[in-house]
Parts: C-alpha cells; structure tokens; sequence
C-alpha cells in the first residue's frame, strides 16, 4: 500500500495545505487531503464576480482535475465572506446578442457539469446570479448562516443564463423557483435549506472544514461507484422510474467487474479498513 493510499482518511490543517496562492490569481488550487482537491474563487475586491477570465479558469480546472487519477472530490469555495456575487457586468452591459451568442459560455461551463467526480460547493455570503448557478453545479452545497442564494437577473433586465431555471427548479420546486427568478429576491441560507437546495447548514467558520470532511469521507472510499452513482442520479432525474431503474441496475452490475468490489466485500467479511484503487 503506498503512503498516499494509507493516507486518505488524514486530513491536513488549511494553514499548510497550500499548494499554489500567487497576489494576482483569481483562482487558487490547493490540496487539503489525500484524494481532495480545493479551488478558491480570488476576486474579492468584485465579491468573486465571474469573469470570463474566471470562467476560463474554473473550466480548465475541471477539466485537468476530471482527468487526475489521484483526486476523488473536488472542493470550491469563494472564501469565508462571500461565494460568488454573480456575472461580471462590466464585460456584459455593452455588448449584444450576438456577442453573448459566441462566447458559449455552456461550453465553458461544460467541464463543470460534466465533472465525473462529486463536486461539494462550500458557500458563505452571497451566492447571487452566476454564483448560485455555480453552486447548483454542485452534487453537495454546504452553507454557512449568512449564506443568501438568488437569481436577481430580471432586476437588470435579463434572465438566468447558466441554468438558473432549470436546476432551480429541480432543486426547490416550480413555486420556490418561479418567485425568486420572477422577484430577484435572495432567500436565506435557512429557506435554502427547508426547500432542498442545500445539504448542510452550519455555523459560518465551520463551511470549508464542513466540506473538507464531507470531501475526505468520499475520497476514502470507492471512486468507480462514487462516479456511477452520480451519473445514475443526475441521467435519472429527467427520465421515466423505469428508465432510471434500469441505468441504477446496469450501473451496479458494471460495478462488479472491479476490483474495488471484490476489495470492498472482503474488507467486510474481515472486519477490516478497505483498500480502494479506483480499478
């Protein structure tokens, strides 16, 4: 067994996990844990606003991390005082339709939906507009108290354009959804919770540690069936109970083809820590 593989379920201090932080960068990936990996939105002077820069960065992330053999969970967090405070509106106020057109921000945000590898949005503060469509990206949100969660794009005249109303709706239901797309209105970290969106609340300083621990516990243990098990929900959401009942069924027999299953029975019958590979 190699050190790293003995190592998934030790969980490094923050302080010293730094792996890159420069002044200027606006996206910071770090490795907190064996198996984890923790990107941090840096643009606090325009609370995170997601540039396209910052897209463009967030995009190759995931798409290097989706291909890392040595991570098991992504962690993305905008700080302790806010998320992401949504789009930049600076590079959107003059241009037109056209414009908004080519620049495919579905293709940038592709990597991220498609991640194969469970995702956990650590939230504080605000998570506005294109900060909460990040978020809903997410397969787990954990949030802090003064976390508020909105959609205020008909305030300046358009609407949610990264999925806003589409994974609104699957997560808090077409009532929820359609009054805080029609009013822009944030609702708190406690109303987010109650409706669905968010898996966990917790007091603020507890979030990122939240999120480590909930990332860690993932990391231990088998990725094949952590990757299968995301695929089988989020392609089941939108399909018929028979439909998805036969993707869960598939899913679980391919699982038996590995040796992360045969592994994770024997370690149970021996009463002992498994072992998994991702093979």
């Amino acid at each position: 067994m190699s050190a790293q593989q003995r190592n998934w379920n030790i969980v490094t201090p923050i302080s010293e996990c730094i792996r890159m932080t420069t002044e200027h960068a606006i996206l910071l990936v770090e490795q907190p844990a064996s198996g984890v990996a923790l990107l941090r939105l840096n643009r606090p002077h325009v609370n995170n606003a997601l540039s396209p820069e910052l897209q463009s960065q967030l995009a190759k992330q995931f798409a290097r991390l989706s291909e890392d053999p040595t991570v098991r969970c992504i962690v993305l967090t905008g700080g302790n005082k806010v998320f992401a405070a949504g789009g930049d509106i600076n590079s959107m106020a003059d241009v037109g339709a056209i414009d908004i057109h080519l620049r495919h921000t579905e293709r940038l945000w592709a990597p991220i939906q498609h991640c194969p590898k469970p995702v956990i949005a650590a939230v504080c503060g605000y998570a506005y507009g294109g900060g909460c469509e990040l978020a809903m990206h997410a397969d787990i949100i954990v949030a802090g108290h003064s976390a508020r969660f909105s959609q205020p794009e008909i305030r300046i005249g358009i609407m949610p354009g990264i999925g806003g109303t589409q994974r609104l709706v699957r997560a808090v239901g077409k009532a929820k959804a359609m009054r805080m797309a029609l009013t822009g209105e944030a609702i708190s970290a406690h109303e987010a919770w109650v409706a669905g969106l968010i898996s966990d609340l917790v007091e603020d300083e507890q979030v990122l540690a939240k999120a480590l621990e909930l990332a860690t516990q993932i990391a231990a243990l088998a990725p094949l069936a952590a990757e299968q098990i995301k695929e089988v929900i989020l392609a089941g959401v939108d399909a018929s109970l028979e439909t998805a009942l036969a993707l869960e069924r598939k899913a679980n027999a391919l699982l038996f083809a590995s040796r992360d299953q045969k592994e994770g029975m024997q370690a149970f019958l021996q009463k002992r820590p498994a072992d998994f590979e991702g093979r």
